[in-house]
């Protein structure tokens, strides 16, 4: 399973349930992984996304939700990350693309061998974070884009795999 996310220098990915920063290079990458393959995601996450639909041209959109009356047409949605997990055993773990939000990241991350990072060099205010990959010994860099630039941000795209 894959995790894909953009984080701050911190390793901060959002606040009040929204992106730190929208970089259209960050969201097209997104797009070209995701497409044609599995996301996980909170509600909250769903929710955030534009009109709160899940994605279009994704073999599966997999919601996880607390509430257990709560459904969204076009989606799987399930009540906890035991049933997640037994709804992508259904798919090819290397299909599957974990997007958000925090706790949902904090609790597949085990379950993730690679991990898509678009790291900007950055500080934002934001309350939500995951682990950082940079300081755990399960986790190593494999690659690094060259240095982009968005306006005056600096960012970099990177891929982690997870160390056997």
């Amino acid at each position: 399973m894959n995790l894909i996310v953009a984080v701050d220098k911190n390793w901060a990915i959002g606040y009040k349930n929204k992106l730190l920063i929208s970089i259209p290079e960050d969201m097209q990458f997104f797009r070209e992984t995701t497409r044609n393959k599995v996301v996980v995601m909170g509600k909250n996450t769903l929710e955030s996304l534009p009109g709160g639909k899940p994605l279009k041209n994704r073999i599966a959109n997999i919601v996880i939700a607390l509430e257990k009356d709560y459904k969204v047409e076009g989606a799987t949605t399930v009540y906890s990350i035991e049933e997640a997990l037994k709804e992508i055993e259904k798919y090819n773990t290397e299909d599957v693309f974990v997007m958000g939000g925090g706790s949902i990241y904090r609790q597949l991350l085990p379950y993730c061998d690679k991990a898509y990072i678009t790291y900007v060099d950055y500080a934002y205010q934001a309350d939500t974070a995951i682990p950082n990959l940079d300081e755990s010994d399960e986790w190593e860099m494999v690659s690094e884009s060259e240095e982009k630039t968005y306006f005056d941000v600096l960012y970099y795209f990177r891929t982690y795999e997870r160390i056997k």
